[in-house]
Formats: structure tokens, C-alpha cells, sequence
């Protein structure tokens, strides 16, 4: 199987390196016509005005030689096992003021972009949510698919009720092409590490919940203090953070504990108390709620199979009580407006509802005995720590102390 790639997604694959001259000029003219570029400041409390310290000279060639060396591993990688002495990169050409890379092989003509569009298509099984991630119109995504099935005369993907799935093709396709799209990124990387600049994407798994209430401040400061990086964020249920961490489908990601993959490194980030929710003005019989008192209510749960169910399963069992068909929901959000409406109660994180509950809109009472859940940060043990990585993970830790 033979592969021609061009990097055109120059804003995702961030190969602002191989226009670093231009980019320099561009920057000084700015300054001088304008002020100083805005930049977050470290203590994260806004945006402040900052000149940027000069980049480090890069020596002629360096940024051709270093996309050279991981381009000729996505060669290999893809032929590999098939046509082991096919292809080899005889020049990168910067030819257009996209700054468009081309390399040679074999007359097949592949897109980055395309494959990065396969990609996420397979992992959502869906075109429309991907086309969501990746900021496209659903026919853009399709189009793009349909061009990549066309340039290599196979179908990859196969649509099997509402769910689309990967061919024999696509499978084949995709455990070749996504170890070089990692190279690549890892090879982009490199690149910026030679100008001083933090660059590069983070792709982050956590559940909604974690996203909208959690989150929402460390990933502020995050972009505020690194504008030059990528960051995505992939919601779905713990199980599925996980096993997409190990696949090396995410960089990182923040759940529930436990988890059981021993590819992992955990790292806690948080202990999170569970309470009893109510509607607003509901008269509680006490400052706290039993096992017993909950089960004879009707109640609205997570979903079963969420980390979080489990844990809220186990501590009724343990006060030896179990719910009596309880209506279950996978949004904490829809569970709330529920409660709130008077259908029943609900356990929730405290993290969760506490602006309801100072906002009167629902009402809440602690449990007893106490329960907690405690949320990690997951990656994988043998991941290869870049600039970009160890900042964010830098900001998680900030975020950390600041739950304390």
C-alpha cells in the first residue's frame, strides 16, 4: 500500500516551524505597529501584555532534516509490511504560501487531512460527531472519505445500522497511518522545540460532567498561557477514556477511579463528595440521607456501566438497600432538570450541583455513611514526555492544589 501525504491542515498539525523566518518578520511588524501581542500571564488571574523572548536561531536545514527523518518513518510504516523498499522522500518542497509538504510514492495521492478525517471517523463511529470535532460540515467529512476510498480503489468504511464501521481496508489503513500521523505530530514538535515555543496537540478524554464543571477553568489557563498548542476534548464514559488511553487514540485522560489497565500511570486529582439532590424547598426528615430513606424514593441514576453508578450501586448495597427501578439517565445535566422538575431524587457530585443548590434551584443533603469518589489523571506509563505535554500536565497539577 502505497502513500503520497501533504500536510494542508497546516492550523491542526501546527507547521508554524517551517515558516519561521516570515513568521519572525510578521511578529516584529506587529510589534511595531501595534503593541506588544497579548499572552496569559502565569498565575493564571487574566491576560496581560508580554513580549514574546526572541526564537533561537535555527540553523539552516535543521527543520527539513528533522521532517525528513519522520517522514521517511511514516514510509516505512505504512508499506510496511507490504512493500518494504517502496518510497523515499527525495526533497520537501515548501512550493505555496500554505506551506503545503509533498513527498513521492508510487503515484497514489493520500492527504493528511484525510487520513485524520478516517480517523476520527472510525473512533466515533459516527460522521456527524466527527464532524463536529474536527470543525467540518458533515458533507466535508464525507467528501473527504469518499477522496481517500477513491485514491486507493477500496471501500474503509461500512455503515451497520446507525453505526459506521471500519472495513478489512480501513482496519489495514488506519494501524499503519495513525502510527505515522503520531510521528509526524511528534516530528512537528520537534521542530518547535528548536524555536523555544511550546507547540503541539493534546488530545484529552474525560467525562461531560468533568468537562463543563471541572475543567472549564484549567483549560482557560491553559490556551491563555500556550496559544500555539491544540487542544481537543473527547467526552465518553470512563471504560472509554481508559481504553482509548491505552490505545494511544488520547494523551490523557481524567476519570474515575479505579481503573484496572496496567498500561497506565495514575495520578489522583481530585476526592469528590457525592450528595443526596432534591427539588427546591424539599422538607429532608435529616441533615443527611441513609441508604434506606433513598431506596424508598423514587430515584433518577447515571447510566449503568459509568464508574459513577457503580460506586453509587455499591454504597446502597453496602447500607443494605437497592433502588427500585430507578430511572436512568447519561447526563448529569438532564438528571438535574428532572430532579429539579420533582420526578425524584438523585446522588450527584457535590462539584456537580453546588451552583443549583446556592441558586435555590434544587436543594441537597450529605450522606451517610460519607461517600466519595476519587477522580485521576490517566496516561499511558511508556508515553514519551514532550514540551507540550509536560504543560499540561503542569496545569493539571495547578488545577489540583487549587481543589485542595
Amino acid at each position: 500500500m502505497s502513500v503520497v501525504e501533504s500536510l494542508q491542515r497546516t492550523s491542526r498539525f501546527q507547521i508554524a516551524a517551517i515558516r519561521a523566518r516570515s513568521a519572525s518578520r510578521a511578529a516584529r511588524s506587529a510589534t511595531r505597529g501595534g503593541g506588544a501581542p497579548l499572552r496569559g500571564r502565569g498565575d493564571g488571574r487574566g491576560l496581560s501584555e508580554a513580549k514574546e523572548p526572541p526564537a533561537p536561531r535555527v540553523e539552516p536545514g535543521a527543520v527539513q532534516a528533522i521532517l525528513r527523518e519522520h517522514f521517511q518513518k511514516v514510509v516505512a510504516r505504512v508499506h510496511a509490511p507490504h512493500d518494504a523498499a517502496a518510497g523515499t522522500i527525495s526533497k520537501i518542497n515548501c512550493p505555496d504560501r500554505n506551506h503545503q509538504v509533498f513527498f513521492g510514492l508510487s503515484g497514489v495521492n493520500i492527504q493528511l487531512a484525510h487520513l485524520q478525517t478516517l480517523a476520527t471517523v472510525a473512533r466515533h463511529g459516527s460522521f456527524s460527531r466527527a464532524a463536529r470535532e474536527l470543525s467540518l460540515t458533515q458533507p466535508a467529512v464525507s467528501m473527504q472519505v469518499r477522496q481517500l476510498e477513491q485514491e486507493l480503489g477500496l471501500p474503509l468504511l461500512e455503515r451497520v445500522g446507525k453505526r459506521t464501521y471500519t472495513t478489512r481496508a480501513g482496519e489495514l489503513l488506519l494501524a499503519h497511518a495513525g502510527r505515522a500521523l503520531r510521528e509526524l505530530e511528534r516530528g512537528v514538535e520537534l521542530v518547535q522545540e528548536l524555536r523555544g515555543i511550546v507547540a503541539g496537540r493534546i488530545r484529552l478524554g474525560t467525562s461531560a460532567s468533568f468537562s463543563i464543571y471541572l475543567l472549564p477553568s484549567a483549560l482557560r489557563r491553559f490556551r491563555a498561557r500556550y496559544p500555539r498548542t491544540e487542544l481537543v476534548v473527547v467526552t465518553g464514559n470512563a471504560p472509554e477514556i481508559t481504553r482509548a488511553v491505552v490505545a494511544n487514540e488520547l494523551d490523557v485522560g481524567i476519570v474515575s477511579l479505579p481503573v484496572r489497565e496496567r498500561e497506565l500511570a495514575v495520578t489522583a486529582l481530585h476526592r469528590d463528595e457525592l450528595v443526596a439532590i432534591g427539588p427546591p424547598g424539599r422538607r429532608w426528615p435529616r441533615p443527611r440521607a441513609t441508604a434506606a430513606e433513598l431506596a424508598r424514593e423514587p430515584l433518577i441514576l447515571f447510566e449503568q456501566g459509568a464508574t459513577l453508578r457503580r460506586v453509587i450501586d455499591d454504597w446502597f448495597q453496602r447500607g443494605g438497600a437497592a433502588p427500585a427501578l430507578p430511572m436512568e439517565l447519561g447526563n448529569t445535566e438532564a438528571i438535574k432538570k428532572l430532579v429539579e422538575s420533582g420526578l425524584g431524587l438523585s446522588v450527584t457530585s457535590w462539584f456537580a450541583a453546588k451552583a443549583e443548590v446556592r441558586a435555590r434551584r434544587l436543594s441537597a443533603v450529605k450522606l451517610v455513611p460519607p461517600l466519595f469518589r476519587q477522580i485521576g489523571i490517566v496516561l499511558r506509563r511508556d508515553k514519551p514526555k514532550t514540551p507540550v505535554l509536560d504543560a499540561f500536565l503542569g496545569t493539571l497539577d495547578d488545577l489540583r492544589r487549587s481543589l485542595v
